[in-house]
């Protein structure tokens, strides 16, 4: 995708939407339809279309950097639909537990995740054990985790995890999705995973239901 160039007005641009959320909030939208989020949403076209392709369910994107939610806000502007079940906030994932909370949420997607892959930047990665504890506390029980990467180490490394996980129950997985007929099922692609697919790189995925 190659680097993006830091906007400095995308904090304040990104506050003009009504797709932004400001603030934490006991209800974000004024339905009782389920709640799947997207941490590290990126560029938005993995959430947006589904939020066009399921309009009862409710979707939050959670994405850290201003400069990149802007780009998925400008994608919004492309389609004439109010999204009235899309959402976005801008912040770390470590902050989750202040924007929702325990049982409130009935999926999880987690796409193209930095894989860090340096031993000593373990705890940075979104499938670590920190990570995986925070998720238990928000999710509802029963309810999924969806995890694709590009990275092989990444892969093996969450795999592994939740393979030894006493919270989490693996499901399904694949080290080549667009082989499995079954995962690719309804799949909905990333930017990166249409760049990847391109390149010929395989695609992984595991779903995983929390115990």
């Amino acid at each position: 995708m190659g680097r993006l160039r830091t906007n400095p007005e995308a904090i304040n641009l990104i506050k003009l939407s009504p797709y932004y959320l400001s603030e934490a909030s006991n209800k974000y939208f004024d339905n009782k339809n389920p709640l799947y989020i997207e941490i590290g949403m990126g560029k938005g076209l993995f959430i947006i279309n589904n939020a066009i392709k399921y309009q009862n369910i409710n979707y939050i994107g959670i994405e850290k950097y201003p400069t990149v939610i802007l780009k998925a806000i400008k994608k919004t502007e492309v389609y004439e639909n109010n999204f009235h079940n899309l959402k976005i906030i801008c912040d770390d994932a470590n902050n989750l537990k202040n924007w929702f909370k325990n049982k409130s949420v009935d999926k999880i997607f987690l796409n193209f995740s930095d894989p860090w892959p340096k031993k000593r930047h373990e705890s940075k990665r979104l499938t670590s054990i920190g990570f995986m504890n925070i998720y238990k506390q928000i999710l509802k029980p029963k309810q999924t985790i969806e995890f694709k990467t590009d990275n092989q180490g990444l892969y093996e490394y969450t795999l592994d995890q939740w393979m030894h996980s006493k919270d989490f129950k693996v499901e399904a997985y694949t080290d080549d999705l667009y082989s499995n007929a079954d995962l690719l099922k309804d799949n909905i692609p990333t930017e990166y995973e249409n760049k990847f697919i391109k390149q010929g790189i395989k695609i992984k995925k595991i779903i995983v239901s929390l115990i």
